[in-house]
């Protein structure tokens, strides 16, 4: 996967922009507030529908504009050239794929992006949604077999949350079945996917944090004493109370661990940073490996994120990886000594303005 042109409609303040990126390595450069982040973001959009800086994508409207538009032409694995769309207004969203109407899920596949932004180490220290949607992009991204199994899931607890409100318990337990068949296929699959994670992991931490004693463990969302039918009916009367089902893999979550230690209770903000890079990276390679060139990565702000000696490591990675790769910071200087990466491109941006420079 590979963007060979971007165009970029109504995106905040750009209003209208077009490039050509690099294969490889991308720096966007430019005052605060001048369209850096609007350009990542406009990435974002096309790979994922939806934005990360906001939970109203609306908001990414330009304000005197009625739709956004972002739009490329991407290099797929075989070598062939697709074209993505996505048009965005306040009432629908319009993907298109090849001058066909496709579903998100068909953008998420064809553009694949993994984010490192600011607010990343909330991974760390934030509620579990955030990590299991870390894990499940992942999964999505190396087993076709998962969405569907997790769509099966979501209407079966949609379904048995419904009766539970209602208060209809005879039906309950033939939802159960059905929940519990799919909650167990959706923990296999993390287990799996971390299983495989975790020497990925060891690799970037020894790389970024120099130490080889990381481990992940996942709680599954459930008593791991119980099979999840059992816990189903343990929990009953705790569910028809709330009115909603409290165990289950839409509870999960994952520990990060740093020698033996909660990672999130005892790293610095700094190391934390760190950490959490070192497990974007370790998803983006583990995917890389299967299928070289497939995702995307944004870096927005990158003095934010890293100082001088880890800005320095990360590039060397970085260049050594194949992926195509968008990285902002205010200036060229903060990427420091670029003279060992090839084939790089340097943008500029200024007032929603983008020029290759």
């Amino acid at each position: 996967m590979t963007l060979l042109k971007l165009d970029v409609l109504a995106v905040r303040n750009i209003q209208s922009a077009s490039i050509s990126p690099s294969p490889s390595i991308n720096l966007i450069t430019g005052a605060n507030a001048s369209g850096k982040s609007s350009l990542l973001e406009a990435i974002f959009i096309l790979g994922r529908a939806r934005s990360f800086r906001t939970t109203h994508i609306k908001q990414a409207i330009a304000f005197d504009q009625s739709q956004l538009t972002v739009a490329a032409q991407n290099r797929q694995q075989n070598g062939s050239v697709s074209h993505l769309g996505i048009q965005i207004d306040n009432k629908q969203c319009e993907i298109r794929i090849d001058q066909e109407n496709r579903q998100k899920a068909d953008l998420a596949y064809a553009l694949p992006v993994q984010l490192i932004h600011p607010k990343s180490y909330r991974l760390l220290d934030s509620g579990p949604q955030i990590r299991r949607e870390f894990l499940d992009w992942g999964i999505f991204n190396q087993n076709r077999n998962f969405l569907s199994c997790w769509r099966n899931y979501s209407k079966a607890l949609q379904q048995r949350n419904a009766l539970l409100k209602s208060r209809q318990v005879r039906q309950i337990s033939a939802w159960d079945r059905e929940l519990a068949e799919y909650g167990r296929m959706i923990k296999d699959f993390r287990l799996s996917y971390l299983s495989a994670l975790q020497p990925v992991f060891l690799e970037m931490a020894g790389y970024f944090l120099r130490s080889d004693d990381v481990a992940l463990r996942i709680l599954s969302g459930w008593d791991d004493k119980l099979s999840l039918e059992q816990a189903f009916k343990a929990d009953l009367e705790k569910d028809m109370r709330y009115g909603f089902t409290h165990s289950g893999p839409h509870r999960a979550d994952f520990q990060t661990y740093l020698n033996k230690r909660l990672a999130k209770d005892y790293l610095s903000r700094g190391q934390q940073k760190l950490l959490v890079l070192a497990l974007l990276l370790a998803q983006v390679t583990l995917l890389n490996r299967d299928s070289p060139n497939t995702c995307c990565i944004l870096i927005d702000d990158l003095t934010a994120e890293l100082d001088a000696d880890n800005r320095a490591k990360l590039l060397k990675y970085l260049a050594e990886l194949e992926c195509q790769i968008f990285i902002s910071s205010t200036g060229i200087a903060d990427f420091g000594d670029l003279s060992n990466i090839d084939n790089y491109k340097w943008f500029h941006v200024e007032h929603g303005d983008i020029s290759q420079v």
